[in-house]
């Protein structure tokens, strides 16, 4: 039997769309949720689990940079998107069934090393996927495609938990990954596969070199046109540090949640039934949350709704802090049918409000992209919004172990509240311009070169944060992140204005980044020459960087090349 190019058809395309985002779900939802109970199980804790879903998270953040490559690279044969699709899949497939020969707890390491190289692949997914969709779909299809596009990324993320923690039961822990993996297949074979995608007119097929330029080149234009859309306005300025702080209170959408029903006695079918009931309301809620802010007014709503994210993790902080549980217990301890109500209540409150605040934040961010490089600029926003994610699980399973889960659920609802000062600013605009470009970068160059220089007294004394170390490593991650992406948008940006500061800044980028290894320096305990070399250059590259971007802050961004951002095509 020949199955139905499901792309032919209007419910053909609303289908294929909802359930290749199934695929993306699955994954999240079984990191996330199934791995974190199971890990927690066994007696990881709660930090080394935050940054096993951190990790998860990262490549999400860095989606943007493969755009160029699904652009350029393409088969003829199996289609451009379709050929991306089919190979992602498979690969997501294999890394999956590669997990069942790596014991747990002792192989943590290679496990999430390998779970990173899978979501890798379900980045690349997503973006083949979108550019599917941009490209399939017509116009009067496209919100009720979006909105199955979210739906069907709920119940994967509800399928990869909720489901694999009821099937443990039966199948282990082990045979989940092939699980999970099968369903993937699923899709691939049933929608992927019989998926005839129509060719361009003008088919160009660069190889070799000419093709990896053409990709390099593209990079370059994203870059360019993010940054000039970030800083072209005060909305979409707004935006950048509003996708880069946490959307509200999340800690009960991460592992934190997971770790705490291990702990309060709760088995895989009570954990599962509380993860699919959130889904379940989080997704109808997104739904009515989009409706109401067009309604309403977005800017309105989605203050009450971020704010409302806050509620639920102050009630369980206060009621962990009246019943003395503050830092983690071992799990397998007694079931405390108290706490676990109160787990309950909290958890589908805050599902409630998560899925209010989501089905309305990534509209107030199309309100503030300018039309002219809305692709570029949205996808951008959404890249900085799941490191946001990836650095918030990291730093709340450092504080949970450090502080206890009252402090760090407070910690977490005040954090979240900050995004809401910069609502006001976040207006929908009718007018996109540059003219205020120059000052806006000057000030961002000065403020991370200040931040970059402010880590060389930090790291001299910061034995004395104790247990607050951690928390103040994350944030310079952060700052760290940020002056990289910066310095290599900024110099295309300048181009020949930047002088001898652009090629420093293509130099000292991806040295910023390599400073995410001061957390393995202690390994190199054994090596004392090359332990001293690590530990200089833990004050020289943060010195570097800083002075780098003084030094484009001193540079005049008004450049002739740089034109209204409605011209750009």
């Amino acid at each position: 039997m020949r199955l139905p190019n499901l792309l032919a058809s209007r419910r053909g395309r609303l289908f294929a769309f909802f359930s290749l985002y199934v695929t993306e779900g699955i994954p999240l939802g079984f990191a996330a949720t199934a791995v974190a109970t199971q890990l927690r199980r066994q007696g990881i804790g709660p930090a080394e689990i935050g940054a096993f879903v951190a990790s998860f998270y990262l490549p999400w953040a860095f989606k943007w940079a493969f755009g160029p490559f699904v652009d350029v690279f393409r088969s003829r044969r199996f289609g451009h998107r379709r050929a991306w699709i089919l190979l992602t899949q498979i690969m997501m497939a294999l890394t999956l069934f590669s997990l069942v020969a790596i014991p747990l707890p002792q192989g943590l390491g290679l496990f999430t090393l390998v779970l990173l190289v899978h979501n890798t692949f379900g980045a690349i997914q997503d973006v083949a996927i979108d550019s599917l969709a941009c490209n399939t779909l017509s116009e009067n299809e496209r919100g009720l495609a979006n909105g199955l596009m979210f739906a069907g990324a709920s119940v994967g993320q509800a399928v990869g938990g909720s489901g694999v923690l009821f099937l443990m039961a039966y199948t282990g822990f082990q045979s989940s990954f092939v699980i999970v993996a099968g369903a993937i297949l699923v899709v691939t074979g049933f929608v992927v596969l019989p998926m005839k995608e129509a060719v361009a007119e003008r088919f160009v097929d660069p190889t070799g070199a000419t093709a990896w330029r053409t990709a390099a080149a593209e990079m370059k234009s994203f870059a360019v046109q993010s940054f000039r859309s970030f800083v072209g306005t005060r909305s979409a300025f707004s935006g950048v540090f509003f996708s880069l702080l946490p959307a509200g209170a999340m800690s009960l959408g991460l592992s934190l949640q997971s770790n705490l029903s291990v702990e309060l006695g709760m088995d895989d079918d009570s954990v599962a039934a509380i993860n699919l009931w959130s889904a379940i309301i989080s997704a109808a809620c997104m739904v009515l949350g989009g409706m109401l802010s067009d309604k309403l007014g977005r800017r309105r709503t989605l203050f009450i709704y971020l704010a409302g994210m806050s509620l639920p993790v102050l009630y369980l902080m206060w009621v962990l802090q009246q019943n003395g549980y503050v830092m983690p217990h071992p799990p397998g301890g007694p079931v405390l049918p108290g706490l676990v109500t109160a787990l309950w209540i909290a958890t589908l409150t805050y599902a409630v409000f998560q899925g209010l605040m989501y089905g309305t934040r990534a509209a107030i961010m199309m309100d503030v992209t300018n039309p002219a490089v809305a692709a570029t600029q949205f996808t951008a926003y959404m890249a900085l919004m799941n490191l946001a994610i990836s650095i918030s699980a990291s730093w709340q399973g450092v504080a949970v172990e450090a502080w206890g889960y009252p402090v760090t659920l407070l910690i977490d609802a005040v954090t979240g509240l900050a995004c809401l000062l910069l609502l006001p600013a976040m207006k929908r605009e009718t007018t996109f311009s540059d003219a205020l470009a120059d000052g806006r970068s000057r000030k961002s160059a000065l403020v991370l070169g200040l931040a970059c220089l402010a880590w060389l007294p930090y790291w001299a004394n910061h034995e004395l944060l104790g247990l607050g170390q951690p928390i103040i490593g994350t944030f310079f991650t952060l700052i760290f992140i940020s002056s990289a992406l910066f310095l290599l948008a900024g110099r295309e940006v300048l181009g020949e204005y930047a002088g001898d500061w652009r090629r420093a800044a293509l130099w000292v980028a991806p040295l910023l980044l390599a400073m995410h290894g001061r957390y393995y320096v202690d390994r190199l305990a054994d090596w004392p020459g090359l332990l001293g070399a690590a530990e200089l250059l833990i004050y020289v590259l943060p010195l570097l960087g800083g002075i780098v971007l003084l030094g484009l802050a001193s540079r005049d961004w008004r450049m002739p090349t740089v034109q209204p951002l409605a011209d750009i095509g």
